[in-house]
């Protein structure tokens, strides 16, 4: 529909400025029949009759008398009809006569009248998609409303799961202080897995949610969307009244948003049944009818099964979360909510993180790494190079030297190795720390400091063993005690 004001510019155009109808119509944006209708004029809108010959037809009676009982059959399915009786129009034709008998179906509601706290809507509402990260999510709206005070609480989440389903029901009905007899949904798959006419099969964790607070859960009937007119209606006053041209920072700061714009926009408005009072006003009334909350909320985390792999990660929701090194390898339990993941290893808790909604991030635990890292540390000391820093810690400098003049490492530390087999901990420990205090960190140098001290004392170098008859023997490695403690035994009495 157009308003008067556009109708007068239409005729201007027309008869003053002899603009054509097309011309008109694209630009003031709207219809060509819309103009020829402003202009009203013989030439556009003619009286249109039905041809003699087919109103004397005898079909006409026929399509009327079908159309009576079946006011909503297409116009195709007739022509098959009349041309099973011998009509020999033209489907088009047939169409402007059942355009014209068409008996209106425009349908007449009733208007629902609710009792305080006895009914609340509940429904989706998509929002689009926001970029989180590396990762795109979609921004979904749950939408509550109390029908007879129109109060109303929203809470955006970034899926429709049934998780946040349940979720949203609770944190709307902590936020109400109470919940309402009876909930109208969509027949929604988080509501409604099967239904046959009257015979509904609703979700299992629905009807736990409903023996937990003790309400009636009712879906409308398909295709009647007008019976949950009032949560729509508040949808359309939250994309139009909030949503638009609104900026956030994160999920959290926008539900924070949403509850202020609720509690100073939503809620003060006039209310539909009175405009003296206000929705908070009629629902300061209502507040106290609804049914009493339970001691505790209902528990509405996802818990996930999860098998670790060999990492201190678990995998959930596109991102990688730490746990405990003594935890790897062994079957896990996820239990998310919206803000928080937590693991858990049978009913006990080994890891709390936050919640990460962008992609492919690692969520570290500082005491986690530092538990492996520790246990890497002591088993070190059964690789070669552990043996090496336990009995010389100095070697760490002397390998850190040769990888810098880029030397092969592994060479280097089989020759140390060697060295501190044949010499034992307390020379070979001496000769790295004179290496080092002379500037030549390298293994030639330590097996020249060995040989020159074994002269000095007179002592001849030792022989190598062979072991190519005994190869399991290699890996063989008999620590060597401290003699040192000997010297005790030789001690006098005196000094002591």
């Amino acid at each position: 529909m157009i308003g008067p004001e556009q109708i007068a510019e239409i005729r201007r155009l027309f008869f003053a400025e002899h603009w054509k109808v097309g011309t008109i119509a694209s630009s003031l944006d709207v219809h060509p029949d819309t103009v020829r209708r402003a202009v009203q004029t013989d030439r556009f809108n003619r009286p249109q009759f039905l041809r003699a010959a087919l109103l004397t037809d005898p079909y006409v009676e026929f399509i009327r008398q079908t159309l009576e009982t079946y006011p909503r059959l297409r116009a195709s399915r007739l022509f098959a009809m009349v041309r099973a009786r011998g009509y020999q129009g033209s489907l088009v034709q047939l169409r402007r006569v059942v355009a014209r008998m068409r008996p209106p179906t425009r349908e007449v509601f009733l208007d629902l009248r609710t009792f305080r706290g006895e009914q609340g809507q509940v429904d989706w509402a998509h929002f689009g998609q926001v970029q989180i990260g590396r990762a795109r999510r979609r921004l979904s709206c749950f939408v509550l409303v109390l029908s007879w005070s129109r109060a109303l609480v929203v809470e955006f989440f970034f899926d429709q799961t049934l998780e946040n389903f349940i979720r949203g029901h609770v944190r709307a009905f902590e936020q109400l202080g109470g919940v309402p007899r009876i909930l109208l949904y969509d027949n929604l798959r988080s509501a409604v897995l099967e239904r046959r006419g009257d015979a509904i099969h609703f979700h299992p964790r629905l009807l736990e949610l409903c023996a937990h607070y003790h309400f009636e859960p009712r879906p409308c009937r398909p295709g009647r969307g007008n019976e949950k007119g009032r949560v729509e209606r508040a949808i359309r006053y939250v994309r139009e009244s909030f949503f638009a041209a609104r900026t956030f920072t994160n999920i959290t700061d926008f539900n924070r948003q949403a509850r202020s714009w609720r509690d100073e926009v939503a809620h003060r408005r006039p209310w539909p049944g009175d405009d003296t009072r206000t929705v908070e006003t009629a629902f300061s009334e209502e507040r106290g009818t609804l049914l009493p909350l339970p001691a505790h909320p209902f528990s509405s985390d996802l818990l996930l099964p999860v098998q670790t792999g060999k990492t201190i990660y678990v995998r959930f929701d596109l991102n990688d979360y730490s746990i405990p090194p003594s935890a790897v390898g062994r079957s896990l339990v996820i239990a998310a909510s919206d803000t928080e993941v937590r693991v858990l290893d049978g009913s006990r808790e080994i890891a709390r993180h936050r919640r990460s909604y962008d992609r492919h991030e690692k969520i570290t635990d500082p005491a986690h790494q530092q538990a492996l890292l520790d246990e890497k540390r002591r088993a070190t000391g059964q690789a070669p190079n552990g043996r090496l820093r336990s009995a010389a810690p100095e070697t760490e400098a002397l390998l850190q030297a040769t990888c810098d003049r880029g030397e092969p490492v592994g060479r280097e530390t089989q020759r140390l190795m060697h060295l501190l087999d044949d010499y034992g901990p307390l020379e070979f420990r001496a000769a790295v720390r004179e290496a080092i205090e002379r500037n030549s960190p390298r293994a030639s140098s330590v097996a020249y400091i060995l040989v020159r001290r074994r002269r000095r004392t007179g002592q001849c170098p030792p022989l190598p063993v062979n072991l190519s008859r005994r190869p399991d023997l290699a890996d063989l490695h008999v620590p060597s005690p401290n003699p040192e403690i000997y010297d005790d035994l030789t001690r006098d009495e005196s000094d002591r």
